[in-house]
């Protein structure tokens, strides 16, 4: 293969969070964009994050949250959506796959976490 363009996109990196050691791995396919997110070195719970085409509103979709594997807690739905809903939206609405194994997820982990997703940019 002489092309210079990988077939699978991806990119890490890692950063402190609250003093947390926090991964971030972003891989990009056809269909899915796959983020996982830790802090204990371990993929997590497995959840995917899709754009509802039932929305009235076009412009601003609803999502939909489903936990795959591991724990289906409320709040792994709300940090899920938080986190994967502008990833979806700047990928022209393609679905998220999320790994999520956090110790912290304040309100203010989410948004440093979403900044370090944006640094890994693949979509």
């Amino acid at each position: 293969m002489s092309s210079t363009e990988p077939v699978i996109r991806s990119r890490q990196t890692e950063k402190e969070v609250n003093g947390i050691s926090t991964q971030v791995v972003c891989t990009e396919f056809s269909n899915y964009i796959f983020i996982v997110l830790t802090q204990y070195g371990k993929m997590g719970t497995l959840i995917s994050v899709t754009p509802d085409s039932r929305s009235n509103d076009i412009s601003t979709p609803a999502f939909s949250t489903k936990v795959l594997l591991g724990k289906d807690e409320p709040l792994t739905h709300v940090c899920a959506k938080n986190l994967a809903t502008f990833v979806s939206q700047e990928a022209g609405n393609k679905p998220v796959l999320m790994g999520l194994a956090l110790k912290d997820s304040t309100m203010d982990a989410i948004k440093q976490m979403k900044e370090i997703i944006k640094s890994c940019q693949v979509w």
